[in-house]
Parts: C-alpha cells; sequence; structure tokens
C-alpha cells in the first residue's frame, strides 16, 4: 500500500487539478462574457444554424484583447474583443469571424473541447509522477525533462485536434453556403494579426499547425470532396 501511495496521490491531484481548473474558465468566462451581437455575423451564424438544423447559434464575446476564438467544456462558442476590434478595423471580415466560429463548433462536435480539460489534468499528474520518478535517477534535471516530454506530447495531440475542426469548418462553412475562401484567407493573415510569427519557437512545439499545413489540408480535402484528382 505504502509503495502505491504516490501513484494515488498523483490521480488525487489529476482529480482537483481538473475540477479546479474547470471550475476556474467557467467562473472567468461567466464574469468577462457577453452575448455577441453583430448584424452581419448574426446572419452568418443563421446560415450556419440552418446547416445544422437548428434555430439559432449562441455565440458570446470574451471581453479580452487578445485575438482568438474559444470552445468551453459546456458547449459555449467564444470570440474575442480582439477579433471583433480586429473586424471593426477591416483587418478581418464577417465572414472570415464566421469560420473562427465554425472551427470552434467543430471542437464542440468532435467533443475535443471537454477532452483538452480531461487531459489537461491528465497531463500536469503524469507530469507530477514523471518528474518524481527522474527526479530519483536525475536530480535537478528530472521536471524540466518531464515538463519538455509531456510539452511534445500535449501539442502533437492539439495539432491533430486543429486539423480536424479544420475539416469540420470546412464542411459546415461549404454546406451554408459561405465557402472555405474566407477560412484560408484568415489563416493566411493570422501570424500577423495575433504577432505570431513563430520563429523563434520549433513548429512541432507549437499547439496550433503552421498556417501553410493548415490551409493545404483544406485545399487537399476540397479536392477529395470535389472529386478532383489528388495532385
Amino acid at each position: 500500500m505504502i509503495k502505491l501511495l504516490p501513484i494515488l496521490l498523483t490521480v488525487a491531484f489529476g482529480l482537483v487539478m481538473w475540477r479546479f481548473s474547470t471550475w476556474r474558465l467557467h467562473s472567468e468566462l461567466d464574469a468577462k462574457s457577453r452575448l455577441l451581437d453583430d448584424p452581419e455575423l448574426a446572419a452568418l451564424t443563421g446560415k450556419m444554424a440552418k446547416a445544422l438544423d437548428l434555430e439559432r447559434l449562441r455565440v458570446f464575446v470574451h471581453e479580452v484583447d487578445m485575438i482568438n476564438g474559444l470552445a468551453a467544456p459546456d458547449g459555449r462558442i467564444f470570440i474575442t474583443r480582439g477579433f471583433l476590434a480586429a473586424k471593426a478595423a477591416g483587418k478581418v471580415t464577417a465572414e472570415e469571424l464566421a469560420s473562427v466560429i465554425a472551427h470552434e463548433l467543430g471542437h464542440v462536435a468532435l467533443g475535443h473541447s471537454r477532452r483538452r480539460m480531461i487531459d489537461f489534468s491528465g497531463q500536469n499528474a503524469l507530469r507530477t509522477a514523471l518528474a518524481m520518478v527522474l527526479g530519483r535517477f536525475i536530480p535537478g534535471l528530472g521536471p524540466a525533462i518531464a515538463n519538455g516530454v509531456m510539452t511534445v506530447m500535449m501539442a502533437r495531440l492539439s495539432r491533430s485536434d486543429e486539423f480536424e475542426a479544420d475539416a469540420y469548418a470546412s464542411a459546415l462553412l461549404t454546406k451554408s453556403g459561405i465557402g472555405t475562401a474566407p477560412q484560408k484567407s484568415l489563416f493566411a493573415k493570422l501570424d500577423h494579426l495575433t504577432g505570431a510569427r513563430g520563429a523563434s519557437t520549433p513548429a512541432w512545439f507549437l499547439s496550433h499547425p503552421p498556417a501553410p499545413k493548415r490551409i493545404a489540408a483544406i485545399e487537399g480535402n476540397e479536392r477529395k470532396w470535389h472529386g478532383a484528382p489528388l495532385s
């Protein structure tokens, strides 16, 4: 029993972190969000709702300045105030923002958003356990190695989710009559908008795939869906 104690404590730590992370995220979103009120986007989300046989899509604005979209574990979809400000400044179009909403809907429909909260907790627990084991053999460096290993593993899983959500968004945008052009044009400018050039960070450490690869994947799906030969 004594030998199993560290493992049981690690599992308990993971459960506590999962509940705390979920509570903290919900609390922050509730405190800093409002229902989206934008006629242009309402018309576009109406088209997507019709394609999904829904009465309407409820989208919320997260009142932060960064440019981002978010799918909460409870199924709510958010875009940030920073994204709306970019639209007001003419840096992104309503159709490009609609593609962000479609992407986040993909995360919800495919179960990514809820699973990520569980993965986050499990990651912290596994990171702690790995650091404890490595710390016995490599004092001082064990935690750093454990952190690096888990970062690479989770980034790879996250990139896979992004490609899947992109494909869902492409299908929904196509069915809605909006098309994938806004999705691709947004990816082409997203690094510039967010200030993330990726020059100093290895691609395999990024949670999101590089924009050119995402655009290429969308175009590959289009060729498959329309029956054109792959080149």
